[in-house]
């Protein structure tokens, strides 16, 4: 063999190695967020299980993303310092422990512990994974990373809902097989990353626990605050949708379908990621005007679909603000990766992140509480004060970009 030889098949072994890192981070991403969003179509059936009503219905999926926000503050920083390895299996074990709760759940209040520590679990994750594959790319491949990191987590965020909805709909116990397969998921992926070679020298000393109030540039604050507000806009519209599509199924359309409410919703999950994929190729043109005509259409989609109580102009909401989203979103992540020094990048993501997340949950509680109030009527409402604060975004667009 000789040396050119020796060293084409040591690169193909490193490459090989690469690969099967990745994939096992990718799919450690994707297994954690899975979890998160099992619940959606099973929350008609949590509510008749349990007799809470559509208020808890939503607080229950609310507090998964107050979760999220209080991780993101509390461990942002946290596999900088003990490793991405570690932090990832460390959101496995809560993953697995949510999953754990939800078997045992027989009241409201285990469904709400399962729910914050799957907000846990996606906070450390999210963060941990994305760094671990982009350290692990090939130099030259770090865009590739990030759409292995955007797969992973509208992945699994869409694959929640579709495997719950399906055995929902045709396999026995509906609320505890789906979490049995969520556990095997879990443990799995937790065994395979024991194999992944660590990215990060672990640093001795600093607290475990350490609050982190995220902080903005100065300079980028105003595009940062359009960005965020219609981001979370979008995002705002996802979690209501996530919270009651369920309930919108069996109360207003009298559908027994929970793998056509799944389906719902992880088709809103995945026009997510392909609205950030677009906003990458679209760039460097503007496109917050675009996410922003296209939320207020998902508004008005919404209005009607819960006025005329019919499933088509969900569906079509459901496109169109996870189209709109994920522009959104991409346009403030190239705002932060193009103007934010690397030495505060963390911190403006971590700002970005929990200014959706915040945005996520609480006008979940609101729509719940309005539907406690004034039933149907709810949606029309929300919808109006979605178009209200996208149209002020849009009227704060600089007219030349």
């Amino acid at each position: 063999m000789t040396a050119t030889e020796s060293s084409d098949t040591r690169d193909r072994r490193i490459r090989t190695r690469r690969g099967a890192a990745t994939a096992v981070v990718a799919a450690a991403f994707w297994a954690t967020m899975v979890g998160t969003t099992i619940p959606t179509p099973l929350y008609p059936r949590y509510e008749q299980a349990f007799d809470f009503s559509s208020l808890m219905v939503t607080v229950a999926f609310a507090v998964y993303a107050l979760g999220v926000v209080a991780g993101l503050l509390c461990f942002g920083s946290l596999s900088d310092r003990l490793g991405r390895r570690p932090v990832t299996a460390t959101a496995l074990l809560l993953a697995g422990a949510a999953a754990g709760v939800f078997l045992a759940a027989d009241d409201l209040g285990l469904l709400l512990f399962g729910r914050v520590l799957s907000g846990l679990a996606a906070a450390l994750v999210t963060g941990a994974a994305t760094a671990h594959l982009t350290e692990l790319a090939e130099p030259g491949h770090q865009v590739r990373a990030g759409r292995i990191a955007l797969a992973a987590n509208m992945g699994g965020l869409a694959a929640g809902p579709l495997l719950a909805g399906a055995l929902a709909q045709w396999a026995p116990d509906p609320l505890r097989l789906v979490w049995t397969v969520d556990a095997a998921l879990v443990l799995v992926t937790l065994l395979l990353l024991t194999g992944v070679p660590e990215t990060v020298t672990r640093r001795a000393g600093g607290r475990l626990l350490a609050l982190s109030l995220p902080r903005v540039p100065a300079e980028i604050r105003p595009a940062f605050l359009r960005c965020a507000l219609a981001a979370g806009s979008g995002f705002a519209v996802l979690g209501v949708l996530t919270a009651t599509t369920g309930l919108f199924f069996a109360d207003v359309l009298k559908l027994s379908t929970p793998a056509l409410s799944g389906a719902t919703v992880a088709l809103a999950f995945l026009c997510t990621g392909a609205g950030q994929l677009l906003a990458r190729t679209l760039a460097p043109r503007p496109v917050l005007p675009a996410a922003c005509l296209g939320l207020l259409v998902a508004a008005a989609l919404i209005a009607t679909a819960m006025l005329a109580g019919a499933l088509a102009p969900l569906l079509a909401a459901a496109i169109c603000v996870g189209l709109a989203t994920g522009l959104a979103l991409g346009d403030g992540i190239a705002l932060i990766t193009g103007r934010v020094a690397a030495a505060v990048r963390g911190q403006a993501f971590s700002a970005l992140f929990a200014v959706l997340y915040a945005m996520l949950a609480l006008p979940a509680i609101g729509v719940g509480v309005l539907i406690t109030a004034v039933g149907r009527t709810a949606g029309t409402v929300f919808a109006a004060a979605v178009a209200a604060l996208v149209l002020a975004v849009m009227a704060s667009l600089p007219r030349r970009p």
